[in-house]
């Protein structure tokens, strides 16, 4: 479904959450002026790494470029990870005007009409970025693991390094599907899938639901579900090894930023339970939800159902800061044990910092005051901008929902239902609307009136609003409803 440009204009959401017009990332200009300045703070203390061939693997276009990857084998089997991050804590200099914008800041937020950066583009998408061919200060791990992907050491340590060459995901999956993936990455399909096995043993929770996504721009929108490929879960999780080893080392050395989810309550579960059930769905008594879900094809209605219901099992995520005890929490249920951030600090605030920690606990080295001093904060930053970035995907992908089907008023299309409507039990009481995906254009939208989960069902469009951002559909036909129905695929 293509929308023109005219038809899709996301001026008035950039307005209500107070974000600045596209093109305008809006830095003042002594940030600007720090940015165009940075210079490398640690030059002389980083190891010489730039011989060591490593490769970016990214979405296109992208050029705030955070992690380059390097895999080799083990002689006793298994693998040596080797990951380098942007050093943003080099080039942001403690106390200055880039570090009190970013502290306000929080996060990068996208939008479809262009993102609004955490840092400036000179810092973000140049000096800072890991851009293939170009000398880059970094952090660099190196994370040894066995072939059932157990950690064995770690180590990580300022360094320049150099990549070679920048991938797509899409480029990457073709390559490794016809056995031409590059010398650096040509163990990341085996690495990932260990990895992804490990997490699942360990209870990691893994939802995958189409993300819906907004492309294109100068004279046409489309409104699609993202093609994720099994190379973006390989690169995810060389991302989670190091967010896990990160974890590891605060808890071990008493003082962080850990990333937490609660696991779910035996209620949830239970509740879970019954809907796998009412979905024909077969989840034995010794399994647990993660293994379960691992299991479950989201190419049908039954399985896309489930997937949606179990984002019940994945609620109340935070960060715990600690220092000189352990944290209250520490577990974060989604990947099966404690997790910190710190593979995104070109997008990301506390990665910095957690990083920071990091690289102090494994010298022996005193962590920095500008990081104690900030750490309190962290949680409340992350977690007041995370509201925010979530709120505007939200509504950015409402506008074009209401915008796809608002010449599909009273149209009858054919949808798979994810949640069951609820009839009233009492005539004050109000019916509970059901949840529907409809495959084209991709809308995830609430649905009055019978449908049953795990089914395919005919209904209309009720309502596509623009202006409230609003879709919902009905099982009940109109009363001159338009004549051919569209089709679900």
């Amino acid at each position: 479904m293509w929308m023109t440009s005219r038809d899709l204009d996301f001026a008035p959401i950039r307005s209500e959450f107070e974000l600045p017009p596209s093109g305008d990332d809006a830095f003042p200009e002594d940030v600007r002026a720090e940015a165009d300045a940075a210079r490398d703070l640690f030059a002389g203390g980083r190891a010489d790494l730039t011989e060591l061939a490593l490769v970016t693997i990214d979405p296109p276009g992208s050029m705030d470029l955070d992690q380059a990857v390097r895999i080799e084998t083990r002689a006793a089997g298994g693998w040596i990870v080797f990951y380098a991050i942007a050093d943003v804590g080099a080039l942001v200099p403690p106390g200055g005007a880039m570090e009190a914008e970013s502290l306000r800041r929080g996060q990068t937020i996208y939008l479809p009409d262009g993102s609004v950066p955490l840092h400036p583009r000179e810092l973000s998408e140049s000096a800072g970025s890991l851009l293939p061919g170009e000398v880059r200060a970094a952090v660099l791990w190196r994370v040894e693991i066995d072939a059932e992907a157990r950690v064995l050491s770690t180590d990580v340590r300022r360094a320049t390094v150099r990549s070679r060459e920048r991938f797509t995901y899409a480029e990457v999956q073709a390559a490794a599907d016809e056995g031409t993936l590059a010398e650096p990455i040509a163990e990341l399909p085996a690495a990932g899938r260990a990895l992804r096995a490990a997490g699942v043993r360990a209870g990691a929770v893994n939802l995958r639901i189409p993300a819906q996504d907004i492309e294109g721009g100068a004279g046409h929108w489309e409104l699609r579900i993202e093609q994720r490929t099994e190379a973006d879960e390989w690169n995810a999780q060389i991302s989670l090894l190091v967010g896990r080893c990160a974890a590891a080392i605060m808890l071990e050395g008493r003082c962080g930023v850990l990333r937490t989810l609660p696991r779910a309550d035996e209620d949830t579960l239970s509740d879970l339970r019954r809907t796998a059930a009412a979905l024909q769905l077969e989840w034995p008594q010794e399994q647990s939800l993660g293994e379960f879900l691992d299991s479950v094809d989201v190419n049908n209605s039954r399985g896309l159902a489930m997937m949606r219901a179990s984002t019940a099992a994945l609620r109340g995520a935070d960060y715990a800061v600690f220092d000189g005890q352990e944290p209250e929490e520490r577990e974060h249920a989604g990947i099966g044990g404690p997790y910190a951030h710190v593979t995104a600090p070109l997008r990301r605030l506390v990665d910095r910092f957690a990083t920071e920690i990091c690289l102090a606990l494994t010298a022996g080295t005193e962590i920095p005051e500008w990081v104690r001093g900030a750490m309190g904060a962290l949680p409340e930053i992350m977690n007041s901008t995370s509201r925010t970035a979530s709120a505007v995907d939200r509504a950015c992908v409402d506008l074009a929902e209401a915008v796809a089907l608002e010449e599909f008023v009273g149209v009858p299309l054919a949808v798979y239902v994810l949640r069951s409507s609820t009839e009233p039990k009492t005539p004050e009481a109000k019916e509970r609307p059901g949840e529907v995906f409809l495959a084209q254009p991709p809308v995830f939208a609430s649905c009055t009136g019978p449908v049953s989960e795990g089914t395919t069902a005919t209904v209309y469009v009720a309502v596509a609003d623009r202006e409230s951002r609003r879709v919902e559909f009905t099982a009940h036909a109109p009363a001159q409803a338009a004549p051919g129905a569209g089709a679900a695929s």
